[in-house]
């Protein structure tokens, strides 16, 4: 039998009904069909998500139950393991793909064979409510350069080539957690490209459950952590982010009445009224 060409990976843990219905929903109804979805339960003693998955008579769904919790990264590499797609679509229990993702993501993947890892913006929502959309860098030496100051690769609506990790033997590192998303990026930076493409591929469920609010101080302990890794392994794309930081920052600003806008200098260049460039200033 011919291997899927999408793998779409699935770690859960003790995860809201309703937000599990909509998560796999919007995988189901993908426009691009040809993937398996592995859905891994990491909370074997709940036994509702069983009923809700084996509720979905579709053959794409492999369900997996680890015989006891495993943790988050260690979840994650059991998916990778048992993948057999040639590209792995991550995808968390509390968000929502839409409908073009995998369509646009391999499409993205089959014309760029240097690009080992395709993401998109994502839609933070609460309930109706759109609070905001994470807009991320599109090209390569951009995404890098922004990677030495924050995660800028949304891992739940991103795609990744599974011949690099397995290549570079590449794993999510449970040290890292629950910040193994940016260490991971972190590990590619050196082997491959990244792309984002510049619309929305995921809606993401902002909740006070959620593990980046849950974990916040431990998530932002590890982050320092890898941003000292990337900076020391990665010193070119370091630079360019401080220099990029310093063509961007405001260093004069002169207000009519101190109210009203009239001049700035900002990113090398005299600003009239705060929005008109009209002249550019180079500096010695």
């Amino acid at each position: 039998m011919q291997p899927p060409k999408v793998s779409v990976l699935t770690p859960i843990y003790n995860t809201n009904p309703e937000h599990l219905r909509e998560c796999i929903a919007s995988i189901l109804n993908q426009t691009f069909t040809d993937f398996e979805f592995l859905i891994l339960n990491d909370s074997p003693e709940n036994t509702e998500l069983d009923t809700i998955v084996a509720s979905y008579k579709d053959n794409r769904i492999k369900y997996i139950k680890n015989t006891h919790n495993m943790g988050i990264s260690a979840s994650r590499n059991r998916l990778l393991d048992l993948a057999c797609g040639e590209y792995m679509a991550i995808f968390d229990h509390d968000d929502i793909s839409m409908p073009t993702r995998l369509e646009k993501q391999v499409a993205y993947l089959d014309a760029n064979p240097d690009v080992g890892v395709v993401s998109g913006f994502m839609e933070y929502f609460n309930g109706d409510v759109v609070k905001n959309i994470l807009h991320t860098p599109e090209h390569d030496v951009d995404i890098k350069t922004f990677l030495t100051r924050d995660c800028c690769v949304a891992h739940s609506a991103s795609m990744i080539r599974k011949s690099i990790l397995d290549t570079n033997k590449i794993k999510y590192e449970e040290f890292y957690s629950p910040s193994e998303d940016h260490k991971l990026w972190a590990r590619l930076m050196g082997v491959t490209h990244f792309y984002n493409i510049q619309e929305t591929m995921v809606r993401y469920r902002s909740h006070e459950k959620r593990t980046t609010i849950k974990q916040c101080k431990l998530m932002a302990l590890k982050t320092r952590t890898i941003l000292y890794e990337i900076r020391n392994e990665y010193p070119y794309y370091y630079h360019q982010m401080l220099h990029s930081d310093e063509k961007n920052i405001t260093v004069f600003r002169l207000r009519l009445f101190g109210i009203i806008p009239l001049i700035k200098i900002k990113r090398n260049y005299v600003w009239l009224f705060g929005c008109l460039p009209i002249l550019k200033v180079c500096w010695k």
